[in-house]
């Protein structure tokens, strides 16, 4: 699911596989458990940076996952097991830097981050929930508002 290496006082966060990294219960716990080790051994003058390997960044949900789930709650599990990786990130004490290394789709994500570095030659960042009309809760618009802002930032060529 991902792995934690410590250089230093940097934190580098890895989603390994060659997967699309979807969000499911199984890679958020992971997610959750590597930051809690992260805000554990954290000092004044940590960083921590989320990257992964394949062509993913992050696919968004998995929605394979969700629709084997016969459920209302399988779908809070996941909108509340997301919501607690980005409150996560949101509140660590020190930069979080998502270096991209590909696509990113349900961007709440990345965008939880301080800082998103991506290749401007390579990958996209999306919101795909809107393309298969999933319903966007509050607290996920809150996200996309404080760190996107405005429509004349977004690029509409779509």
């Amino acid at each position: 699911m991902c792995t934690l290496e410590k250089s230093g006082n940097i934190f580098i966060l890895t989603l390994t596989g060659d997967s699309e990294h979807r969000l499911n219960p199984n890679l958020l716990n992971s997610i959750r458990s590597s930051l809690r080790r992260v805000r554990q051994e954290a000092t004044a003058s940590s960083a921590l940076i989320i990257t992964a390997h394949g062509k993913f960044f992050s696919n968004g949900y998995d929605l394979a996952w969700a629709q084997a789930q016969s459920s209302k709650e399988h779908v809070i599990l996941r909108d509340s097991l997301l919501r607690s990786v980005v409150s996560d990130l949101l509140s660590l004490p020190m930069p979080t830097i998502a270096a991209v290394t590909g696509h990113v789709s349900g961007a709440g994500y990345a965008l939880a981050h301080d800082y998103l570095l991506m290749r401007s030659d390579r990958g996209f960042l999306y919101a795909s929930d809107l393309d298969i009309n999933l319903v966007i809760p509050a607290w996920f618009v809150a996200v996309l508002d404080a760190k996107v802002g405005s429509a004349p930032h977004c690029d509409e060529r779509g």
